[in-house]
């Protein structure tokens, strides 16, 4: 799949979004400022690309495990959403659940982009729905968690 990406001037020297392995599901995206976040803060940090997606397609945000574990560092809106008509600048919004401030450098990898299929869906209004063995049981109602 090919994505037409537009990179504005502050993003200049870095590198575009990629894979960091040939196994790897997401592009990492890095930071085109810097910012810092306070514990309990949060921040939207600009990639500084604009893309295109193609129809039918969105970009999925994830956090990065490594910041999550090490850090305390989360993607608040995960997974984050591009749409496929959206042309706007890609931010991240990323959320300090640690305990110390978190600095992010203009270049430092913030989260993931994962690319998925969008199937869109229409309503159709019922009086009742179909009977399942589950019913309405939920919020642990399986008692497998």
């Amino acid at each position: 799949m090919k994505v037409l990406v537009q990179r504005l001037p502050r993003a200049e020297g870095l590198p575009l979004p990629g894979y960091a392995t040939e196994g790897a599901a997401g592009m990492d995206l890095v930071a085109a400022e810097a910012a810092t976040l306070p514990p309990g803060g949060r921040a939207l940090v600009r990639t500084g690309l604009c893309i295109a997606l193609p129809d039918g397609f969105e970009m999925q945000v994830r956090p990065r495990s490594g910041l999550a574990l090490k850090h305390g560092v989360t993607v608040l809106n995960a997974p984050g959403t591009v749409d496929a008509d959206y042309r706007g600048e890609v931010g991240v919004i990323l959320l300090n659940t640690g305990a110390e401030p978190f600095a992010v450098a203009r270049g430092d990898r913030i989260a993931q982009a994962v690319f998925a299929p969008v199937t869109r869906a229409s309503w159709e209004e019922v009086v009742v729905l179909p009977e399942t063995q589950r019913g309405t049981g939920g919020f642990g109602s399986t008692g497998r968690g």
